[in-house]
C-alpha cells in the first residue's frame, strides 16, 4: 500500500474579498512525482507557497507524514519557486556555500548536491554566465541541500531549450529513487505526462481533477474538461 507523505484538506485562501484558492485537496504518495497541471492564473502558484510556508491558508489543512503542518517541517521540505536564488558574481560552489553556511553543512555536502545536478564541473564559471537550464540545476541544488523529503518545483521547465527541458526531465525522475517526493507545477501537458506519476489538474482555484496517470490517458481532453467545468468560478493565482 503506498504511503501518503503530504495531504491538503479543503484549502482555500483569499487576498482580501478576492479568491485564490477556494477547495484543493491534494494527495502526494512518498517517493513518487505529483504533477499539479493548471493553466496560467489557476492557483498553481498560490498552492506551492502554501505548502512550503510564503504564504498561510485562509482555511483548511495541510499534514506532512500524517501530523498537521508546522514550520518545523520545512527542515523535510526543499522548493523552488519562481527565480532560482543565485548571485550572479559568484558560481556554483560559492553560491551553494552561502546556503551551506547557513544551514551549517561541509563542503562535503557542497559537492554531493553539485554533482547530484551535474554542475560539478562548473569550475569558475560564474553563475551570470549559466545558461537558464544551469541556472534551474543550480537552483534545485541549493533546494537538495537539507536532505529533504519534498521537493516543490515551480514551473521547473520555464524559458528552457529543448535540450535543458529534457536534462532536466532526467534528473527530477532519478529523484524519487533517492527517496525524494517531488511536487511540480506545469501548464505544459506533454511535459507532465513523461514525468510524473500522479497528476492534479487545478482551474479557478478549484482541484478538478486528481489521480494516477495510465497509458493511453487522453490528458488534454481530461484538461480541457476540467477548464470548462470550473470557468466562471472566481479565483486565480498570485
Amino acid at each position: 500500500m503506498d504511503t501518503i507523505l503530504l495531504e491538503t484538506n479543503h484549502l482555500q485562501k483569499k487576498f482580501g474579498r478576492a479568491s485564490a484558492l477556494s477547495d484543493v485537496s491534494l494527495t502526494v504518495y512518498k517517493n513518487s512525482i505529483y504533477g499539479l497541471l493548471g493553466p496560467n492564473g489557476a492557483g498553481k502558484s498560490t498552492t506551492l507557497k502554501l505548502l512550503t510556508g510564503i504564504l498561510n491558508p485562509t482555511s483548511g489543512d495541510i499534514l506532512f507524514a500524517g501530523r498537521k503542518w508546522q514550520r518545523s517541517v520545512l527542515k523535510d521540505i526543499g522548493s523552488l519557486i519562481e527565480s532560482p536564488p543565485l548571485y550572479n558574481n559568484l558560481t556554483a560552489f560559492e553560491n551553494v556555500k552561502v546556503h551551506a553556511t547557513l544551514l551549517g553543512l561541509p563542503d562535503a555536502r557542497i559537492k554531493e548536491v553539485l554533482k547530484i545536478v551535474d554542475l560539478q564541473h562548473a569550475g569558475k564559471k560564474r553563475a551570470g554566465q549559466f545558461s537558464m537550464g544551469m541556472k534551474q540545476r543550480l537552483g534545485i541544488a541549493i533546494a537538495l541541500l537539507n536532505h529533504p523529503k519534498l521537493l516543490i518545483l515551480d514551473e521547473p521547465t520555464n524559458g528552457l531549450d529543448p535540450i535543458g527541458i529534457q536534462e532536466l526531465r532526467e534528473l527530477i525522475r532519478s529523484f524519487p529513487e533517492k527517496g525524494i517526493t517531488v511536487i511540480l507545477s506545469s501548464h505544459m501537458l506533454s511535459e507532465v505526462e513523461q514525468i510524473a506519476d500522479h497528476i492534479g489538474i487545478i482551474s479557478s482555484g478549484c482541484l478538478g481533477y486528481q489521480g494516477k496517470i495510465n497509458k493511453g490517458d487522453d490528458l488534454e481532453r481530461l484538461f480541457m474538461e476540467v477548464v470548462k467545468s470550473t470557468r466562471g468560478i472566481e479565483g486565480g493565482e498570485r
